[in-house]
């Protein structure tokens, strides 16, 4: 394939991913806080699955539109940037708003609000790397990005226990109030959210689509030859609104958990949106954004099917310990589920350490990853790490002592890294540079399915089979990430 872009500098690409360091810090705060923060404002336990459906469910919906309108997109900022300014606004504003929230309905309104605006911002980072570097270089674009995600993790992870262990900032407040250590840690993150977003607005140049179609005219010519597959919208739609229609009949008629309703409304949804691009396709109107972006889901490169089930396991597992680390370590750990308690704020500060411990082994990881790489190859490197980040999350059950539960963080850290970085490495050489954005927001319904999955049925499958206690939700994650080292195993790759 014809490439001609220049190589860019180490500064260069340092700059272009610097904006993830602060992109990090909102999600970091929002993953190890927002449990903490539902349960201060009065959420049972078997409830919190379901309010953390915000996170995924944004990212299944803003991703791919706002992938398609950045391929679209050309102003005086650029093609990406201008994404990059209003999400980091919106998010800045979403952190300080977040943790004052002073009801429980707030809270899960502005996880959707945040979540959303992390998006936005987030996406077109992925897209940049592809757009500004040669093939060559791509690994280590990604690799920063990976860097700079664990760095950022690790502080913003660490800042409640740091407000509170080295500013003397409280850790614990009155009953359904959120302690001030927290509030500060939120207000700390916006601004070097905003700053460090800023910064690769400043300095990162961006090629117009008229100098990526001339590195890219090879490409250009096979994609124009392309003939887009006619898929039968209407057969699929059938079959996916009936299915969620019968698993609806089945909770309403059976008094199932209302978890369901959620599994439910996304595979009618998904049956809606075909019905839609049949509609679309029987008149002929298949230029605009919707129909496309639903033709790109059906007819994606042969990698993404394949490393689908791969994203499948891998997300399932690492949503388990996003929701329920806080809630298994404080009540399996520490003894307490009283959110007022000095052990379950201890508990839950400890939790954050533990957080920044693992996105600050997944730094040093990914330095070591590529040499692993270079060893043994993409899929086996890859399934080596998703094993460390199953003995990882296993251990848990068998430590007692808190303070030890640091060392299962670098297995998990390994496997974070790896997550953040091979699959798309695995990916980048099939996607096409015209649509870098719109195939990076669709290889994220990998990422987002199982996480709307995991909220569905995590709370109901502890209720029922284990006592609902949280600690096994680690346990289900182990195996997850097991089946997901299994599945990139059988990835063929040319």
């Amino acid at each position: 394939m014809k490439n001609n872009k220049p190589d860019l500098s180490f500064w260069q690409i340092w700059n272009m991913c610097f904006g993830f360091l602060g992109i990090q810090f909102g999600f970091a705060l929002q993953n190890g806080n927002v449990s903490r923060i539902f349960q201060t404002l009065g959420a049972n336990v078997d409830d919190i699955p379901i309010l953390w459906v915000a996170a995924p469910l944004t990212g299944l919906i803003v991703q791919p539109i706002i992938g398609y309108w950045s391929d679209k997109t050309w102003g005086k900022l650029g093609r990406r940037r201008p994404f990059f300014l209003y999400g980091a606004i919106l998010t800045t504003l979403s952190l300080f708003i977040m943790p004052n929230s002073p009801t429980l309905w707030i809270a899960a309104g502005m996880l959707w609000i945040m979540d959303a605006s992390i998006n936005v911002t987030m996406e077109p980072f992925r897209a940049l790397v592809g757009d500004n570097l040669p093939n060559k270089q791509r690994a280590t674009g990604y690799a920063m990005q990976s860097f700079f995600i664990g760095v950022g993790a690790v502080v913003a992870s660490a800042l409640p226990w740091m407000m509170t262990n080295w500013f003397d900032i409280a850790n614990t407040a009155a009953a359904g109030q959120i302690p001030d250590s927290v509030k500060y840690s939120f207000y700390f993150g916006a601004v070097v959210l905003l700053v460090a977003v800023g910064w690769t607005i400043i300095t990162t140049k961006e090629y117009s689509p008229e100098e990526l179609a001339a590195f890219n005219q090879q490409e250009q010519a096979q994609v124009e030859q392309t003939v887009c597959a006619q898929i039968n919208f209407s057969k699929g739609g059938s079959v996916f609104t009936v299915l969620g229609l019968a698993v609806l009949g089945l909770v309403m008629g059976l008094n199932l958990e209302k978890e369901l309703y959620l599994l439910a409304a996304g595979l009618v949804s998904f049956g809606v949106i075909q019905f839609i691009a049949a509609a679309l396709q029987a008149k002929n109107h298949t230029s605009g954004g919707f129909y496309q972006v639903v033709n790109d889901v059906f007819t994606m490169p042969e990698a993404m099917k394949q490393l689908a089930w791969v994203q499948f396991f891998s997300w399932f597992a690492l949503f388990a310990m996003w929701i329920y680390t806080t809630s298994a370590v404080t009540s399996f750990h520490y003894g307490s589920s009283d959110t007022s308690s000095a052990a379950y704020n201890n508990g839950a500060d400890w939790v954050g350490i533990l957080f920044a411990a693992y996105n600050g082994f997944a730094a040093l990881a990914a330095l070591c990853i590529p040499i692993i790489v270079k060893r043994v190859g993409l899929k086996l490197a890859h399934a080596l790490n998703l094993i460390l980040g199953a003995l990882g999350l296993a251990s848990f059950m068998f430590i007692q002592d808190p303070s030890l539960l640091i060392w299962p963080m670098i297995g998990i850290g390994f496997a974070w890294a790896s997550i953040l970085s091979l699959p798309y490495a695995m990916l980048s050489t099939s996607v096409p540079s015209h649509k870098m954005g719109v195939y990076m927001g669709i290889f994220n319904f990998f990422i987002v399915i199982p996480q709307l999955l995991a909220a569905s049925v995590l709370g109901l499958i502890l209720r029922h089979f284990f006592q609902n206690q949280p600690i096994y939700a680690l346990m289900l994650g182990a195996v997850s990430f097991v089946l997901a080292a299994v599945a990139v195993l059988r990835v063929k790759q040319s």
